[in-house]
């Protein structure tokens, strides 16, 4: 997942203030944020942008994400710590039969992105 976002960071020493969302902080950052999520695995990129006085887009930063100890957010953390059970694939399968979709309909078509 590739996505724009605002970002508030602890200063060093001291805690996170959870009171204010980062949209509305006065000390926020703006990234953009790869995440990468596989079973038993995370990994996530933090570019900073870069605006020109104006405000224009200028480029991205470099961005040491080492000093982070976790990850929080709404789209962090969306798959399921373990493997479903065979009983749940079952089910999930027959919803989505229910719902009409296939296995065909979730390939990738030619000529569409």
């Amino acid at each position: 997942m590739i996505l724009e976002s605002w970002v508030t960071m602890a200063k060093p020493g001291e805690t996170l203030d959870t009171t204010t969302p980062p949209s509305e902080a006065f000390d926020r950052e703006e990234f953009v944020v790869v995440m990468g999520e596989a079973q038993g695995r995370k990994t996530q990129r933090f570019l900073p942008i870069l605006r020109t006085d104006a405000g224009g887009f200028f480029g991205f930063g470099e961005f040491d994400a080492l000093k982070f100890d976790g990850i929080e957010g709404r789209f962090a953390g969306m798959l399921p710590p373990q493997q479903p059970t065979p009983e749940t694939r079952a089910m999930a399968q027959a919803l989505l039969a229910a719902m009409g979709v296939t296995r065909d309909e979730l390939l990738p078509k030619l000529g569409n992105n």
